[in-house]
């Protein structure tokens, strides 16, 4: 009786500890609410709908009216013939993105650091963050202005200099970079926030001890900057392993055409003509279903690998 009654009074005191706190923080609780509610309401109340790709979704039956089917939308997925070329575009484009986008917001930021006028350091932030603004609509419509065969910018002064026409927007060697392209155009500098942010961090005596090393700004970079912002490199990293099935699904339906398609279907472009256009709402789930996984196996696996590197993990 005397220890459950100690427990009894551990688990009370522990309440009261916990209900100060709240009340202490109340106004950073409430800061975090909202993204909060928005992780519950968005992300986690929609995951019972995952259960529809063990189903053959029926809407005028409903999920619990509908049959079950096992695995068989699975199945149907693994062996399409559509499978391994949607495997092949979505992870090449995603290694395009990590070999050639990833490190640019990193130098990026290495750059405007060293940017010592003010004033010009700001406006050189603002040029660069505003592509981000733009909706791909507005990315892909400047890039059909630019390198179209027919109204494009590039092949109209390639006529006016009597050279051919070069067919950038209809050939299928071009498009995973022209994606590449516009994907560090338009946020390249938006990822240099963070980076700022964690290079903001350094401590300033750091860097003065370093020039009383005679440290030229070059090492003060490589042996001072970069390894302070590494932890943050390593988390952004894990995080976007994490998103290697997943692609802007509105950048690669507004470059889609039939004639670039053997490079440009993805599982997001088929997800969305199974799911929407042909009703297969289950085949569309199974899909996001399957990138969900694979992006958890590369998230764990990737912070495991980390870790065993000897540095700090996503968690």
């Amino acid at each position: 009786m005397n220890q459950l009654g100690m427990e009894t009074q551990n688990i009370s005191s522990k309440a009261n500890g916990l209900l100060k706190r709240i009340l202490r923080y109340r106004y950073v609780y409430l800061l975090v609410m909202p993204g909060f509610l928005f992780l519950i309401i968005f992300k986690f109340i929609p995951m019972w709908g995952l259960i529809l790709s063990f189903q053959e979704y029926n809407p005028f039956q409903g999920i619990i009216g509908s049959e079950w089917v096992g695995l068989k939308n699975f199945k149907d997925l693994f062996t399409s013939e559509q499978f391994y070329m949607m495997f092949r575009n979505t992870l090449v484009i995603n290694i395009f993105s990590l070999v050639f986008y990833f490190p640019l917001p990193i130098i990026l930021a290495l750059m405007l650091n060293e940017v010592r006028h003010e004033v010009f350091k700001r406006v050189n932030q603002s040029i660069v963050y505003l592509p981000h603004f733009l909706s791909w609509v507005v990315v892909v419509s400047m890039t059909y202005f630019m390198l179209s065969a027919d109204v494009g910018v590039l092949n109209k002064l390639l006529n006016q200099l009597g050279m051919n026409q070069v067919a950038l927007m209809s050939d299928s060697k071009y498009f995973w970079i022209l994606l590449t392209l516009q994907s560090i155009w338009k946020d390249a500098g938006w990822g240099t926030i963070i980076f700022l942010a964690a290079i903001a961090g350094v401590d300033p005596q750091r860097y003065e001890a370093a020039v009383m090393d005679g440290a030229s700004r070059l090492r003060q970079i490589w042996h001072i900057t970069l390894p302070a912002i590494r932890p943050t490199i390593i988390i952004l990293l894990i995080l976007r392993l994490g998103s290697m099935m997943d692609i802007g699904f509105e950048q690669v339906l507004l470059m889609y055409s039939p004639v670039v398609r053997d490079v440009a279907e993805v599982f997001d472009t088929y997800a969305y003509t199974q799911g929407i256009l042909r009703g297969q709402i289950s085949v569309g789930v199974t899909v996001g279903m399957f990138k969900g996984v694979v992006g958890l196996i590369l998230v764990v696996a990737a912070n495991r690998i980390v870790k065993r590197m000897g540095y700090e993990g996503l968690y």
